[in-house]
């Protein structure tokens, strides 16, 4: 219904940002990670948002890039797991992490979201692991890994792979593949380097 809304950044509590647009203030709930990254008051601002009608209510759901959106929209579509869950999971990790932890099958990782139990857990990972890819996560997460598609970026996904086969969480595997320098291009010498950063 609404893709996003854009204006000025006038409140911020809890769980839920004030943004106001022509003179009319949207209530958006928001994740913790995104009120971590929130611009000052009085700045201007844009969420993607995600609506939800209910008899009772109307919501709007926050997100300060498509991504987020994305994978909050394939969390909400997991039988136990509402808007209330998905801002939840998002609160405690990135969508990178999010992403890692569901292609290792990280369970317990998930189960540290508030109302996210052990058996939910397992539902995301067992719904959501076939809609997502290993690129797809580190893309998401990788912000020093150059955008265009290659073999360095290949290099990288499976020294990320490869550190999780070793028993390595995903999310640390990532940060650490992250931290090797560019020029280094083969899997061996990410990994290499890599496991450096994780000693």
């Amino acid at each position: 219904m609404i893709a996003y809304v854009k204006g000025t950044l006038e409140e911020i509590s809890e769980n839920n940002a004030v943004v106001e647009v022509n003179g009319m203030g949207y209530n958006v709930k928001i994740s913790a990670g995104t009120m971590n990254r929130l611009p000052r008051l009085h700045q201007e601002i844009k969420l993607y948002t995600y609506t939800a009608v209910r008899e009772d209510a109307f919501w709007l759901y926050g997100f300060l890039t498509k991504d987020e959106l994305e994978i909050f929209r394939l969390l909400i579509t997991v039988n136990g797991v509402g808007p209330k869950g998905a801002l939840g999971i998002l609160s405690v990790m990135s969508v990178s992490d999010l992403r890692f932890a569901i292609l290792a099958a990280d369970g317990k990782m998930l189960s540290k979201a508030p109302g996210i139990g052990k058996k939910t857990a397992e539902r995301v990972i067992l719904d959501l692991r076939d809609k997502i890819s290993m690129e797809e996560a580190v893309e998401s997460g990788a912000q020093a890994v150059s955008a265009t598609p290659g073999a360095k970026n290949n290099a990288r996904n499976e020294a990320v792979e490869a550190l999780v086969a070793l028993g390595y969480g995903a999310g640390d595997a990532l940060k650490a593949v992250n931290q090797v320098p560019d020029g280094d291009e083969d899997t061996e010498t990410i990994l290499k380097a890599a496991l450096k950063h994780m000693l």
